[in-house]
């Protein structure tokens, strides 16, 4: 299980990395200094083009598989690595961030779809978690690359080059792994679905293969499983059916074969699959607004005009609280719940980031900047409990049928809105200034606080095969 994360290792020290990159490029690019519309278009180029990749990963998951799917997105992890190491120009450097991009777009999507097909019922939360532990850690890693290579000539191509290690080795260990059960279900492959839900429920067993009666109860679970999943596809082929003879004609039939794919159709027609795109899309949408990756891209930028005497390593502080409190989530998220998790720290968040902007306000001394770390440092941990984990639990809202597209369009939604704020965070800092541009985030957790309450319902521990029923009658309130 541990292995697919290595996706999400590699997701967070791009993301992470370009901090440091851009304080270090000096003039190597281009021979000239970086403009801030340079690197609002390095720093976009990821989330942009993460946009483009997550609907067409979504489509490529389905096609091919999950497990294929993740060696495609490690090949370009290493194009990408490799071609913004090398470049010499600002426009290269642009291209090799869109490579990695698409990438990320498609780890972002794939590795919690696979852990959250292949996991345990009662695994399945804190699991997808351990990928976000990976992606915070890739953060740490490349905060810790960065400040290692920060005063050596051209360190910063090593930092972005390194890149390509994890992916290489996940692409070789990915021979080992299993497709995800449900996949082999949907292509008519059940044999060899039974076969790895007998070594998922054997090895998540605390006494493996210690008695008969042991063994008996994992197939027990394993029967009952397969009777779940084959009994979802069987009333989303019902569903579909009925949605075709609803329409009043076969030219309407025809009409929107063309205008829309059958999963698309579905997800936006089908009231349970409308209201799990809804929930999905409003939290990834969420996760991003409310400013955090502001702090992953440009932390050390901000902690500089704050006059920290190492930006680089001051930066170090958000990532490392960023992994402790995921750390804290794997522990919390199943046992206190999502959406409860979700209803305790917007709050802390939002009165964390009216607390910097009112630092940033003042006239700065070192007191207001350490005031301000702290405050910055409480927004994160609340953060990393909830708010960075929960919407990457999107898989389990969606039936089986359009998991994956629906996933896909959940995860865009989330790379749109991280390019919107990365391409918007320094034009706001120097048109209202540090203060409101810390309020406008506030603002957006207040009003996202009031969604989650509306609209999202407690999922943990349900089976993916349960939760389509919660959605049928509504929000499931």
């Amino acid at each position: 299980m541990l292995l697919p994360c290595v996706s999400g290792l590699l997701f967070g020290y791009d993301t992470g990395v370009i901090s440091s990159t851009l304080v270090s490029i000096g003039s190597d690019l281009s021979s000239r200094r970086l403009t801030n519309l340079d690197k609002g278009l390095i720093t976009s180029a990821v989330s942009g083009f993460a946009l483009v990749a997550s609907p067409v990963a979504g489509v490529l998951a389905d096609r091919f598989g999950r497990k294929r799917t993740i060696v495609y997105a490690d090949v370009l992890f290493v194009v990408g690595a490799l071609w913004q190491a090398l470049t010499s120009t600002v426009a290269g450097m642009i291209a090799g961030r869109a490579v990695v991009g698409l990438a990320v777009g498609s780890a972002s999507l794939i590795t919690p779809l696979y852990i959250s097909e292949l996991a345990p019922s009662h695994l399945r939360g804190r699991l997808v978690t351990v990928s976000l532990l990976f992606i915070t850690g890739g953060q740490v890693v490349a905060y810790l690359v960065g400040w290692g290579f920060s005063a050596v000539p051209a360190g910063w191509r090593w930092m972005v080059g390194l890149g390509a290690v994890p992916a290489l080795v996940q692409v070789v260990l990915m021979v080992w792994m299993p497709e995800t059960p449900r996949y082999l279900c949907k292509v008519q492959k059940e044999h060899e679905a039974r076969a790895v839900l007998r070594k998922v429920y054997a090895s998540s067993s605390a006494a493996i293969s210690s008695s008969n009666g042991d063994r008996d109860e994992d197939e027990e679970q394993v029967q009952a499983t397969m009777r779940a999943i084959q009994r979802e596809i069987r009333d989303e082929e019902d569903a579909h059916a009925a949605l075709k003879a609803a329409s009043s004609s076969e030219e309407e039939v025809r009409t929107a074969r063309l205008l829309l794919p059958a999963t698309l159709r579905s997800l936006l027609v089908y009231p349970p699959h409308l209201r799990a795109l809804t929930i999905t899309c409003s939290l990834q949408g969420l996760q991003q607004l409310c400013g955090f990756n502001c702090l992953m891209y440009f932390s050390a930028t901000i902690f500089a005009l704050l006059d920290f005497s190492s930006p680089t390593l001051t930066s170090l502080t958000i990532a490392v609280t960023n992994f402790a409190f995921t750390v804290a989530a794997f522990f919390l998220i199943d046992r206190i719940g999502r959406r409860r998790s979700l209803l305790l720290t917007i709050p802390v968040m939002a009165v964390a980031l009216l607390l910097s902007g009112a630092g940033a306000g003042t006239r700065p001394n070192h007191a207001w900047a350490v005031a301000i770390l702290a405050s910055l440092l409480l927004y994160v941990a609340a953060y990393a409990t909830a708010l960075g984990p929960v919407p990457w639990q999107q898989s389990e809202l969606f039936p089986l049928s359009v998991r994956s597209v629906g996933s896909s369009l959940a995860t865009a939604t989330n790379w749109l809105c991280n390019t919107v704020v990365g391409l918007t965070f320094l034009p706001l800092m120097a048109w209202v200034g540090a203060p409101w541009t810390f309020v406008g985030y506030a603002l957006i957790c207040v009003t996202g606080w009031v969604l989650v309450w509306a609209i999202y319902p407690e999922v943990s521990g349900m089976q993916l095969e349960e939760v389509g029923e919660l959605l049928k009658h509504g929000f499931g309130d």
